[in-house]
């Protein structure tokens, strides 16, 4: 105390003071320093990891179709659909219309998914496959998506009501399947037994196919069913080739048929000859099923399971396999020598587009046209198309030389509709690496536009009432 007064300290000693400073200025520029770091790290990282996508598993760029909703908007389309299909499917019904009868009441709505169609067989690969993806054209994927969560849900197929309430019966205008193409005389004929008719099936190696000739084998008599997987030329080449029928005339085959009392002939190997096969006198079926589905499947039939192929590689057999590139669209539009060479590029678009609208037309003119996945919902349709009544074969598991690998995995009957199908196959994004899943997806592109028109047909048939569906499964 001086002059009576208290003298008061510092309470820190000044060189103490002015380091505490130092040290908070530190601390703010070191905090300032470490935020930076991580949003440049995190920014690099998003960086890289799009590159990444890009360079390897992301889908390219989407491409607006004109007159296609977005997905958002489905579930609202359908339910107002379910109001004014009432009155047109009332009309039709109460006239006893099928067919032809009534695609003379409207334009249907072929012209405008054939549209859509080539507008995406127009674009490079990966457009077309992020297009599809992100606006579902065809509305099979929403119908696909949401049957599987009710099929593993209920742990049964569903009722016609419960498909139809997930895909109800299109407005007229909004049909593929209207102008009905398909001639009803020649499955008249076909089901009356008339001498010389017989059911030409287009089979899709891996889809099904097997499945439809067991389906045959129950309902026609065995003297009328060729004695190799219903392949009525292994016999008229000597046992040398089976499901070639392309190599044969018109002639040739109504002649051999006829002389021989077949009435089922399946081509496997070759291409639907669009130019003269329809002039047989046949009904016409196929079954589709999901292209890359199917492409893994035979590789595992083939390769795997040790049936002819040494290649336990699914990238070297891939490369080698390009006879498998696109086979739908080849199949059915049966394009000249050397087509894969325009599966790309867009300067390859005009004759991309040729190839999908020759495609879609030849599968419009057939009478059944099935998806591999739905065969437990296919029973209206053969019945009331072909006139058989056993269609146990379609919820049955029947595989060619099945005693070489017989598979365990509790598939044998289908009693889960898709469900048990995507069971008992292998899923492409699990099995395939990134780089090789983009890879032979682009590849099947043109396949995965045609196998969509496909199951829009299907789906079409099982629920509209005037083209014999709508009635219990």
């Amino acid at each position: 105390m001086r002059n009576g007064r208290r003298i008061k300290r510092p309470l820190r000693r000044p060189i103490l003071s002015s380091a505490s400073r130092n040290s908070t200025a530190l601390e703010t520029i070191f905090l300032i320093g470490l935020v930076i770091a991580v949003f440049i790290a995190f920014w690099l990282y998003q960086l890289v990891s799009i590159l990444v996508s890009s360079s390897v598993g992301e889908p390219g760029h989407v491409v607006p179709l004109p007159g296609v909703p977005s997905p958002g908007g489905l579930l609202q389309q359908h339910q107002q659909q379910q109001g004014q299909v009432g009155q047109s499917q009332a009309v039709i019904s109460a006239g006893g219309l099928r067919g032809k009868v009534a695609s003379s009441l409207t334009g249907g709505g072929f012209k405008h998914y054939l549209d859509i169609a080539l507008d995406l067989a127009s674009l490079e690969p990966s457009e077309a496959l992020a297009t599809m993806e992100q606006n579902d054209p065809f509305r099979t994927n929403y119908f696909d998506n949401l049957l599987l969560q009710k099929e593993t849900l209920l742990k049964r197929t569903l009722t016609i009501d419960e498909i139809k309430d997930i895909f109800p019966c299109p407005r007229l205008d909004e049909r593929i399947t209207l102008p009905d193409a398909r001639v009803e005389q020649k499955a008249k004929d076909f089901r009356d037994g008339k001498d010389g008719t017989f059911l030409f099936f287009q089979h899709l190696r891996k889809a099904g196919g097997t499945n439809f000739c067991s389906l045959a084998e129950k309902n026609l008599p065995q003297k009328a069913q060729p004695h190799y997987y219903c392949m009525p030329d292994m016999g008229w080449s000597g046992n040398k080739n089976a499901g070639y029928l392309h190599s044969w005339s018109n002639e040739e085959i109504i002649t051999r048929m006829a002389k021989q009392g077949f009435r089922i002939a399946g081509n496997e190997w070759e291409n639907f000859a669009v130019s003269r096969h329809f002039d047989l006198p046949a009904v016409f079926a196929t079954s589709f099923r999901k292209p890359l589905d199917r492409a893994l499947s035979q590789f595992r039939f083939e390769c795997i399971e040790d049936r002819g192929c040494q290649i336990k590689d699914v990238h070297k057999w891939w490369d080698r396999r390009m006879d498998l590139w696109n086979v739908y669209t080849k199949t059915f539009a049966d394009p000249p020598v050397g087509a894969r060479n325009q599966f790309k590029g867009s300067e390859h678009s005009k004759q991309r587009r040729e190839m999908m609208a020759t495609a879609i037309d030849t599968l419009s003119k057939f009478h059944i046209v099935l998806s591999m996945e739905w065969l437990a919902y296919a029973a209206p349709q053969v019945k009331s198309i072909l006139g058989f009544n056993d269609v146990s074969a379609l919820t049955t598991r029947v595989r060619p030389h099945i005693t070489q690998a017989k598979r365990d995995d509790g598939q044998e009957h289908n009693s889960l509709g898709s469900a048990s199908i995507k069971k008992a196959s292998w899923d492409p994004k699990e099995y395939l690496d990134a780089a090789q899943y983009k890879k032979m997806s682009e590849d099947l592109a043109l396949d995965e536009i045609l196998t969509e028109v496909a199951r829009r047909m299907f789906l079409e048939r099982l629920v509209c009432e005037d083209l014999g569906g709508g009635v219990p499964i």
